[in-house]
């Protein structure tokens, strides 16, 4: 693991080939480090023993559900990373803000601000000495109502919210905030999965992925589009690994041939790891064009379709499920025809990919039985991410591959509870009969007009349409794309907050008046009038379980979520549409609240007492399809003319590669824990750029210089980042790769999916030019 010091030394750079698997004694070593490095090994070995377990707490990091068999062991190594770098015996609080001004705090790095430790008091901005100086909760609270109640309007306050936020927060965030008067409501799921909810929701009636745990263990194929498991979802891998061993078909569709997608040591296996042996984590392995998965899978159908046509004239068994499609579907004909009318010459251009690959991948979809899709960033986050995400369900509903054991769909989703706050009602565009339970039950007059997603919500704080920002944990700041508008939005708000774990650029992007709140975390026990409390969280199989927290909190000072969210309620609103300390008294009141309301959470407390909590339910698993017809939907969407938007084209200049961005290994979302991509084979920095080693000689570089990036956007902006060294890298040709937040300038607020908002961070078309400082490895150095 590698730091900046805190004397400013900064770690000597290298790139070179990682030859092990993923998972195995890599990740132990990495997790000994962390555990180490948080100064408190002894605590946090025993809270790490309680992650993701009975009585336990549910992990800070990814959605990803909990094995029902597994053992002991139920974190993984950047599980690992999160706890750890949560239960850090450092801190943060007035005598670090004494010591450190925000304008000289704008100028370290992302990973140093998060690594100086714990947010421990409330704060508030002080723009003549420009230093945060501690408040108390009571004026902090007074603040923020005085605030949201002088503004004209509700709709004149954002309210965003961040995946780790439990149910039980969430639930209280929208009662607050809808009582309030508004529905705006940007939220992270808004930059990732938004995309998967709408597709999904349009075409099968729920927003949610159909399958459970116990589906890996009875598919007989998996496919994985667009997703790097090895890194964003790593307990992924012993069900794939275990998928394989058992003669089922994993096939993998990635530009990049990634290490978590290729070969698998399982930490828990003592022979495997004894032997330094590793598994197969695919079975194929096919590297599309950077927006191409939609074109790839639209060759998959056309071949099912053609076939299935020869087996009919032919007298053979049909390939496709007639009586799935002529029981459960509707609009068959005219995606039919959309298929037919698809070349295969657009298809082979789109995709990337040649016909015979295709067909093979046909082929092994054809011959199982039962068939999971799985997905993540790099199918939701293009411009025609929801045809896309359409696309798949397309392919499943044609041998009826939903609904039944061992198949079905399965967005992976990403932040720990971003699915549960959605349920929740974390949503700008809320359903009806949300609204309607809420005013039957509260007495309230819900909102009814749409509010803010996050774009939406960066272009009202920047025309000055909204004046308060309000941020349930998350790095608002640097999660959001064109960095310098939103950075601008921010500061042209009236007031910033800002509840957060840990210090962050978006406590340094603040409003003419700003606060820090220091919320509590998983890992940390949350103490209230009742005695300790349980939250809840759903993960991407709409598992819902209990997270105690196991660690006396490091300071009297913090509050929890629920605790900090009823407390501005209770002082914008008053006892008014409940009792607010009441509720925090005793989460299990909060916990009555959401059965009264949310469909799916009758008996709450209840159920909660089961082992591994309970299954909240999925119609369209159990084939109930909640469209408007009754039926699931075949979506005849055309693949995209062209992949470049028209305001690129406008330029009048060609890209000289496609850019995605994405994360390294030590880092979770805009988190960094550490300068290093083990997978990757890069150590002690970040700011580098994959490329092709034909690309790097046809644009005139050189491996290891550094490089100017420009994107391509017709607006009048420039957006560039400066001083990426370029890194020969096993990229398909026409691509490039980046890490992100540091990318994030590059990507245009207006660029964004269809259907979705969601920002095109997967597909940036950019300009390279040689960097004027060819040696910016000083800037790590400074922090």
């Amino acid at each position: 693991m590698t730091h900046e010091s805190a004397s400013g030394h900064a770690p000597v750079p290298r790139f070179e080939p990682y030859k092990g698997p993923a998972a195995g004694w890599g990740a132990l070593k990495s997790v000994a480090a962390f555990w180490l490095d948080s100064k408190q090994p002894i605590r946090n070995i025993r809270a790490l023993l309680k992650t993701n377990q009975n009585g336990g707490f549910d992990c800070p990091g990814c959605a990803w559900g909990d094995d029902p068999n597994g053992g002991r062991v139920q974190f993984c190594e950047n599980g690992a990373k999160a706890v750890n770098w949560e239960a850090t015996k450092r801190q943060v609080g007035r005598e670090f803000f004494a010591r450190h001004s925000v304008n000289e705090l704008l100028q370290r790095s992302d990973h140093w601000l998060e690594y100086q430790g714990r947010l421990v008091e409330p704060m508030r901005y002080d723009a003549a000495s420009d230093r945060y100086l501690p408040i108390g909760w009571d004026d902090a609270f007074a603040l923020i109502a005085e605030h949201l109640n002088r503004l004209d309007s509700p709709d004149q306050a954002e309210f965003y919210t961040s995946g780790r936020a439990s149910n039980e927060a969430a639930f209280l965030y929208q009662l607050f905030v809808r009582t309030f008067g508004t529905n705006n409501f940007p939220d992270c799921s808004n930059m990732c999965h938004e995309a998967s909810g709408v597709g999904l929701s349009q075409t099968i009636g729920t927003g949610k992925g159909t399958v459970t745990f116990d589906d890996f263990a009875e598919a007989d194929a998996i496919f994985v589009f667009g997703q790097n498991p090895g890194t964003n979802h790593p307990r992924m891998l012993a069900p794939l690994s275990e998928a394989v061993r058992r003669g089922a078909q994993v096939v993998c569709f990635n530009p990049l041939k990634e290490r978590g997608l290729q070969r698998f040591q399982d930490p828990q296996a003592i022979h495997d790891m004894l032997r330094n042996g590793s598994e197969p984590l695919n079975t194929a392995y096919f590297r599309p064009a950077l927006g191409g998965d939609m074109a790839a899978v639209r060759g998959m159908a056309k071949c099912l379709i053609e076939w299935d046509r020869e087996a009919q004239e032919q007298g053979r068994a049909a390939v496709l499920d007639w009586a799935f499609i002529e029981q459960h579907t509707q609009g068959l004909d005219a995606y039919m025809g959309v298929v037919r009318a698809t070349s295969w010459e657009q298809i082979e251009a789109q995709s990337g990919l040649s016909r015979a690959d295709i067909e093979v991948a046909a082929d092994t979809y054809r011959k199982a039985d039962n068939v999971m899709l799985c997905w993540a960033m790099g199918i939701t986050q293009h411009r025609h991410s929801v045809p896309t995400v359409q696309e798949l369900v397309n392919l499943q509903l044609l041998r009826g591959n939903i609904g039944r054991p061992g198949a079905g769909l399965c967005p992976v989703r990403g932040h720990s509870n971003v699915q549960g706050d959605r349920t929740m009602g974390i949503d700008e565009k809320a359903p009806a009969p949300l609204l309607d339970a809420l005013e039957r039950e509260f007495g309230i007059t819900a909102p009814r007009r749409p509010g803010h997603n996050t774009v939406e919500a960066i272009e009202a704080m920047a025309r000055g349409d909204a004046r308060v920002f309000i941020g349930l944990g998350g790095n608002f700041a640097q999660a959001t794309p064109d960095s310098e508008r939103t950075h601008q939005a921010l500061a042209n708000c009236d007031l910033t907050v800002q509840i957060s774990t840990k210090l962050n650029r978006s406590h340094l992007v603040t409003g003419r008046d700003a606060l820090i709140l220091p919320c509590l975390g998983r890992t940390d026990i949350d103490w209230q009038a009742g005695g300790p409390q349980a939250v809840t969280v759903e993960d991407s199989f709409s598992m819902i379980h209990a997270s105690h927290g196991q660690l006396p909190p490091q300071s009297e000072r913090m509050k929890s979520e629920p605790a900090i969210i009823a407390g501005m309620a209770r002082a914008t609103l008053g006892n008014r549409p409940i009792d607010w300390d009441a509720v925090i008294a005793d989460y299990d009141r909060i916990r009555d609240l959401i059965a009264r309301t949310i469909p799916g959470f009758d008996q709450f407390n209840d159920r909660l007492k089961q082992p591994r909590g309970f299954y909240l339910g999925n119609p369209a698993r159990e084939r109930r399809w909640k469209t408007p017809g009754g039926r699931a939907v075949f979506s005849p969407n055309a693949l995209p003319d062209d992949l470049l938007h028209d305001r690129i084209k406008a330029t009048g200049q060609t890209p000289d590669v496609i850019l995605q961005t994405l994360r390294s290994h030590d880092q979770y979302n805009t988190t960094i824990y550490g300068l290093n991509d083990r997978y990757r084979g890069v150590s002690g920095q970040r700011r580098v750029l994959f490329m092709n080693e034909d690309d790097i000689r046809r644009l005139g570089l050189e491996a290891g210089e550094r490089v100017d990036i420009t994107s391509l956007w017709e607006d009048g902006r420039r957006r560039s980042v400066g001083g990426f060294k370029v890194l020969a890298y096993d990229v398909p040709a026409g691509q490039a790769a980046a890490y992100y937040p540091e990318t994030n300038p590059l990507v245009p607020l207006e660029s964004t999916g269809t259907g979705s908002h969601t920002p095109t961070s997967k597909f940036i078309a950019i300009k390279l030019s040689k960097s004027a400082e060819q040696d910016h490895d000083r800037v790590l150095a400074a922090g």
